[in-house]
């Protein structure tokens, strides 16, 4: 049997390729070789250490493997929706669609064992389902705009950090002042707006069979509709399938949105049902909510806060799953990075040093008051057939278009 792909001529089939073995290669190599043994053993450690075990060394796996998918998917939310509003190509957003696609289908298995009967009128447990008020819809608006001023959301610029992005740490560091400011107003839009607001979730009035095919449809939908604004693919020579080609489009070529958006869905789904549902939050508004609590700033009780599911916040000592999970994100992106020679730290300007600080204040302020971010409230939140997480991409969605019109993304 030809290993040749389909249109090869016989010159290109004439003699299996190797990449090509420099010095730089080597070190890059290497070097990303280390920080993934590095992870499987730091995970080791972690299922043998007393408080930690399994979940926390599964968290930093599933970390890994999530930094690893998005860096080499570009599946960052920002990017992905201002290839859309600014340069009218759409395929950067079907890795989103498939991701909730294959995670829809994924969460409704689970909830299947989790929870058997869907009308009882208990929610799924810690799926991330939460009220549906205006202030969801102010946090999605915000957290969008706080996303343009930055330049990525919440996981993006995590994902970043192993990219070298001089950026991404201001944002973060906004995003904790921003954890900070939503714990101030929280208690005031909890009276105001959320304590009454309705938390929808749609296996409760379909079952998850009607849950599920009403997922698919509207995802459907969208993916129809905005297949003509695909731009064509660009046209690639044929190629030997050989140890180059296989190594190239693995490690080098960015994946195509399809199969990053399945690895994802997948990862979410592993994530639910072994540890907890996707969401890299938790843990910065668990460090945010520690210093103000240890400062004296914090209120003396923040109402209802603490009764809601998705990325929930506490007073910590320790590293949580969700820390674990965001740490190894971090280094899997760092690793795939520097095997495809995309590690290129950078000094962030003055300018946009001010604007990546504030879209992290706005982001973080809007994660607190939607009880997660793009990848908690929007992708875990959708995929777990709450309503909650549709109103929320909305309105990011809404926000990044604004910000983008009012040019915020030039400042980064």
């Amino acid at each position: 049997m030809s290993n040749a792909l389909p249109g090869s001529s016989p010159a290109d089939r004439a003699a299996p390729s190797k990449p090509v073995l420099t010095p730089a290669l080597i070190l890059r190599n290497g070097g990303a070789a280390l920080i993934f043994v590095t992870l499987l053993i730091g995970a080791h450690v972690l299922q043998t250490t007393p408080g930690y075990g399994a979940s926390a060394a599964l968290s930093l796996l599933i970390g890994a493997a999530l930094g690893v998918a998005f860096e080499r998917g570009r599946f960052c939310f920002f990017c992905i929706f201002r290839d859309v509003i600014e340069h009218r190509n759409a395929g950067p957003l079907y890795a989103i669609l498939t991701a909730l696609a294959v995670s829809g289908i994924g969460y409704a298995i689970v909830f299947g064992a989790f929870l058997p009967n869907p009308f009882s009128g208990r929610l799924a447990p810690d799926a991330h389902i939460g009220p549906v008020s205006l202030a969801l819809v102010a946090a999605g608006l915000l957290f969008g705009v706080g996303m343009a001023l930055s330049g990525a959301c919440i996981s993006g610029h995590l994902y970043r950090l192993g990219e070298g992005s001089g950026y991404a740490p201001l944002a973060l560091i906004g995003a904790l002042i921003g954890f900070g400011l939503g714990f101030r107003t929280w208690n005031w839009l909890y009276v105001t707006v959320i304590a009454d607001a309705p938390v929808i979730w749609l296996p409760h009035w379909l079952g998850y069979g009607g849950a599920l095919l009403l997922h698919l449809a509207v995802l459907s939908v969208l993916g129809f509709a905005l297949l003509r604004y695909v731009s064509p693919l660009p046209p690639r020579p044929a190629r030997q399938l050989d140890i180059k080609y296989l190594y190239e489009a693995l490690f080098r070529d960015r994946w195509n949105p399809l199969v990053t958006g399945a690895i994802v869905g997948v990862i979410g789904v592993v994530a639910y049902l072994r540890v907890e549902p996707l969401g890299v939050t938790a843990q910065l508004g668990s460090l945010a909510r520690t210093v103000m609590h240890t400062s004296g700033m914090l209120p003396a009780r923040l109402n209802g806060l603490d009764s809601f599911a998705g990325c929930a916040t506490q007073v910590v000592q320790t590293i949580t799953d969700n820390g674990w999970l965001i740490g190894g994100l971090a280094l899997g992106a760092f690793g795939a990075a520097l095997i495809a020679g995309r590690f290129q730290p950078a000094l962030p300007r003055a300018n946009g040093s001010v604007a990546a600080l504030v879209g992290g204040v706005l982001m973080g302020w809007g994660a607190m008051t939607a009880l997660g971010c793009t990848v908690g409230t929007l992708l875990s939140g959708i995929a777990a057939f709450a309503l909650s997480g549709w109103v929320f991409g909305a309105a990011v969605f809404a926000g990044v278009w604004g910000g983008i019109v009012l040019r915020l993304h030039r400042w980064t």
